[in-house]
C-alpha cells in the first residue's frame, strides 16, 4: 500500500480510502489482509485484467489529445452555397490543408435558410452564405465582399449595350436559380422594382447547369458575378441596370471557440476575398 500510494502521489491513508470507496461502489471485498500484507480475493483477481485495460484506455485517451493540443489535427465543418463551393472555397481549403494537413474538412451545400439553423445548433462550425436579412441571437455575421449579379445571355441573342434592364431581359426566355435562396430573392426583387414578375421557363439548383443551358441558346439567366468567369464559352456577360448585388458573409455562433483549424480557414478566406473588394 505504501508503494502504491507513492506511485499515485497520495498519502497512504488517502490511497486506503480510495480502495475502500471502490469496494463500496462494487459492493464486494477486493483485498484481504494476511500476515501484514494484502492478498487479492477471487473478485480482486477478476477485476485485475479489466482494470489494466481501463488504465491503458485512459492513457490512450490522454495521448490522443496531445495532437489536438499541438494543433496538428482537428475538424472543420462548413456550409455554403454551390457557387461559393465551386468558385471561392477551393483555393481557401487548399491553403488550409497545406498549413494543417491533419485537419479533417467537410462541406455541406445548401441555401442560407437551410444552413443557418445547422450553425445555430452546432451541426456546422461556419456558414459562408449570401448575407441573410436576419439571424438568430446566438449567431454573428461578418461581411466579406459585395458580389454583383449579372445577366448571361447566349452569344446569338446578346444585346450590344454594356448593361441590360429588366424590361430587355424579360423579352428572353429566363432560366433562373431555384426559389428559396438569397440569389433568387434578390433577382425577383430586381425584376419587381421594374414592375415585372419573372416567369422562368426553367428553375434549377445548379449554377453550372444554368450556364450550360444558356450557352446552348435556351435562354438568359441572372447569376452572381463570382460564378461567371469572363472566359465562359458560349455566353455574353452583361451588367444589370440598375445594379443588384448580394452580400457574401460568414456566419458563426457567437460563443464558438476559434481553434487553429478555424483560425487558418478565416485567414485564408480573408486573403482570397480581399482580392474581390
Amino acid at each position: 500500500m505504501s508503494l502504491a500510494s507513492k506511485g499515485l502521489g497520495l498519502t497512504q491513508p488517502a490511497a486506503s480510502q480510495q480502495l475502500r470507496e471502490l469496494e463500496r461502489i462494487l459492493a464486494i471485498r477486493l483485498l484481504d489482509r494476511a500476515a501484514g500484507r494484502f492478498i487479492l480475493t477471487p473478485a480482486g483477481h477478476s477485476l485485475l485484467a479489466p482494470a489494466r485495460r481501463a488504465l491503458a484506455a485512459a492513457d490512450d485517451a490522454v495521448s490522443s489529445m496531445s495532437e489536438y493540443r499541438s494543433g496538428e489535427v482537428g475538424q472543420l465543418r462548413l456550409g455554403t452555397g454551390a457557387t461559393a463551393c465551386i468558385h471561392i472555397l477551393p483555393p481557401v481549403l487548399a491553403g488550409v490543408k497545406r498549413a494543417m494537413p491533419g485537419l479533417s474538412l467537410s462541406v455541406a451545400i445548401g441555401n442560407t435558410t437551410e444552413l443557418l439553423p445547422r450553425v445555430e445548433d452546432g451541426g456546422l462550425d461556419l456558414a459562408l452564405v449570401a448575407m441573410p436579412s436576419g439571424i438568430g441571437r446566438t449567431l454573428s455575421s461578418t461581411r466579406l465582399f459585395l458580389d454583383p449579379l449579372v445577366a448571361i445571355l447566349p452569344e446569338a441573342s446578346a444585346h450590344a449595350e454594356a448593361a441590360i434592364t429588366a424590361e430587355q431581359l424579360s423579352t428572353l426566355p429566363l432560366i433562373l436559380y431555384e426559389a428559396g435562396g438569397q440569389t433568387r430573392a434578390i433577382t425577383d426583387d430586381w425584376f419587381e422594382k421594374a414592375g415585372i414578375s419573372p416567369k422562368p421557363i426553367m428553375e434549377l439548383g445548379s449554377v453550372e447547369a444554368i450556364k450550360v443551358l444558356v450557352a446552348a441558346g435556351l435562354g438568359a439567366a441572372v447569376l452572381p458575378k463570382s460564378a461567371v468567369p469572363t472566359t465562359s464559352l458560349g455566353v455574353v456577360i452583361r451588367e444589370l441596370y440598375p445594379s443588384a448585388v448580394r452580400e457574401l458573409a460568414f456566419v458563426m455562433r457567437k460563443e464558438k471557440v476559434v481553434d487553429r483549424g478555424l483560425r487558418l480557414f478565416l485567414a485564408e478566406l480573408r486573403k482570397i476575398t480581399s482580392l474581390k473588394e
